[in-house]
């Protein structure tokens, strides 16, 4: 498998498991899903926005790679996150409305890219200022790994309040091969 179909397939399963999740937080009030549970970012809510949040940030550290792919255009008019708990949204909808803008490009722009621009370095500080130099690709997969990890605490916490969001599986939309 070439480095882009991997990369393709993440965005493809992370948009599938945002849809999930969001479908699923929809069910619950607003107070439960801002109620602080104990989460690294304590409420659903927060959870949510956190991983649009350091979305955000890294798709806008990818823009030396990505600015010349058009569903980028959206991307270039968010302004960067000062900080990784920074609320991106006042209500659910607008946060989902977010993580439709973030899937869709990176789904899109996973499409279009060659394991030439996957290779290439993106260079960045990260929140506390430390330079780093790492190859696009895996950067990508940290962000999809991120967004996994933090996925996996809502889950728990929707299951918690009695909420199945069902198969969560990556296996799941993998193709089957001859």
């Amino acid at each position: 498998m070439k480095l882009q179909q991997h990369v393709y397939l993440m965005a493809d399963y992370n948009q599938w498991m945002n849809q999930k999740t969001y479908e699923a937080v929809g069910t619950m009030g607003p107070e439960k899903m801002h109620e602080d549970k104990g989460a690294f970012f304590g409420s659903v809510f927060a959870s949510l926005n956190h991983i649009c949040v350091a979305d955000t940030i890294w798709l806008k550290r990818f823009s030396a790679i990505l600015q010349h792919y058009p569903a980028y255009e959206p991307i270039k008019q968010l302004a960067m996150p000062e900080s990784l708990d920074e609320f991106l949204a006042n209500n659910f909808n607008d946060l989902k409305d977010r993580r439709v803008l973030l899937d869709e490009a990176l789904l899109e722009i996973t499409s279009l890219l060659s394991d030439q621009e996957l290779l290439q370095t993106v260079s960045y500080q990260n929140s506390k200022g430390v330079n780093a130099n790492k190859t696009l690709f895996n950067l990508l997969m940290h962000v999809f790994n991120h967004q996994t990890h933090h996925r996996g605490q809502i889950t728990t916490l929707l299951s918690q309040s009695g909420i199945d969001i069902g198969i969560t599986d990556l296996v799941f939309i993998q193709p089957n091969v001859n």
